[in-house]
């Protein structure tokens, strides 16, 4: 699935089953929710903090994807393109930091 498809797979979910958006605000607000979600698995899983019993089930996979539906909701709210955002910002990367971490010794 490209990225354009998944804004409009979406957007038709929205449309056929979700009556609305919730306003910008609001999506705002659960995309914070759902990345502390991830944040949580992270820090338990793969960081120094223990993992709850109640955590070891979590799928990180699907709490990403509830992050990357959230992303695209506002994506869709606010007209933004994320296949031209994302080769403008890995251009803009490629450009300012094609070199950059090749001579950073803390990454040899």
């Amino acid at each position: 699935m490209t990225i354009k498809e998944a804004q409009d797979l979406v957007d038709s979910w929205i449309r056929t089953h979700g009556v609305r958006y919730f306003n910008e605000l609001t999506n705002t607000t659960i995309l914070m929710e759902e990345v502390g979600e991830v944040a949580r698995i992270m820090a338990r899983r793969y960081g120094e903090q223990s993992e709850k019993e109640s955590d070891k089930n979590k799928d990180l996979g699907e709490e990403m994807a509830d992050v990357l539906w959230v992303l695209i909701c506002l994506a869709n709210q606010t007209g933004v393109d994320l296949t031209e955002a994302l080769e403008k910002n890995m251009k803009k990367k490629t450009d300012r930091d094609k070199d950059r971490h090749h001579q950073n010794p803390k990454l040899q």
